[in-house]
């Protein structure tokens, strides 16, 4: 597997590239004239202090099971309520995939101050996802995971961190599939990336995406306030309803 940043790297793209993956990751056929890197595009947007509503909403929505995949133990509404208000978004980073709806479905964290930091060692940061039930099945958590590698190497940090509960296959096997050094350790398991170091590849693969993400949410903001302008305009033509004048 290569690394966010790295399509932008190859030949075609007149980039030298330090870390090139020993074989070409494998993608789905496209049409004639579509760039590669838009083969599987998902809109992933960097939330703000004002997405905390939005982001708690999502958690909260996590059934039992979920949160203790998540968290690692099972939280209850105010353990989450406190995490979601305890975000640091000047210090993390976090994003997120909304639907049509401008729900969010996904959400990762990427902590820089994470516990396992160790004075005078190369830097980490921890991460953590989650994703929606309705929205399984669809790669959001490997997308997400790819896009916390392109934002942590481009803030020189040498390597990604992830503590999570042995029976989340789903998150150690994305883990695994990118490189990961994983260590089992009873019901817990660690895993630990080397990330090489950032290019200017993948400066620009961030900046087009975050301005890609943006566009497609203003879109949907747009096209949801449309559908709400036409619930209104039909329910007050329901209201006024044909005149029937009244028989003497």
């Amino acid at each position: 597997m290569g690394y966010p940043g790295d399509i932008l790297s190859r030949p075609k793209y007149g980039l030298d590239r330090h870390d090139r993956p020993q074989s070409e990751p494998q993608t789905p056929p496209q049409g004639p004239g579509t760039p590669s890197w838009l083969a599987n595009w998902v809109p992933i947007r960097a939330l703000a202090p004002r997405h905390r509503p939005r982001i708690l909403a999502h958690l909260l929505g996590l059934d039992a099971q979920d949160r203790y995949l998540r968290f690692g133990y099972p939280a209850s509404d105010a353990q989450i309520e406190q995490y979601v208000h305890k975000l640091d978004f000047e210090r993390d980073e976090v994003f997120g995939i909304f639907n049509r709806r401008l729900q969010l479905i996904a959400v990762a964290h990427l902590a820089y101050q994470a516990p396992q930091q160790v004075r005078g060692q190369p830097a980490m940061v921890e991460f953590g996802v989650s994703v929606s039930k309705s929205a399984r099945g669809r790669g959001y958590g490997a997308r997400l995971f790819q896009r916390a590698v392109m934002h942590a190497r481009n803030r020189q940090v040498d390597t990604l961190y992830i503590h999570a509960l042995s029976e989340n296959t789903a998150m150690l096997k994305i883990a695994r599939k990118a490189g990961a050094t994983v260590v089992r350790d009873g019901s817990e398991s660690q895993a630990w990336l080397k990330l090489p170091p950032d290019t200017l590849a993948t400066h620009f693969e961030a900046l087009l995406e975050t301005q890609a993400a943006e566009m497609d949410y203003r879109l949907k903001l747009h096209a949801r306030r449309f559908a709400e302008w036409l619930d209104a305009l039909a329910e007050v033509k329901a209201n006024i309803g044909p005149h029937h004048p009244s028989s003497s």
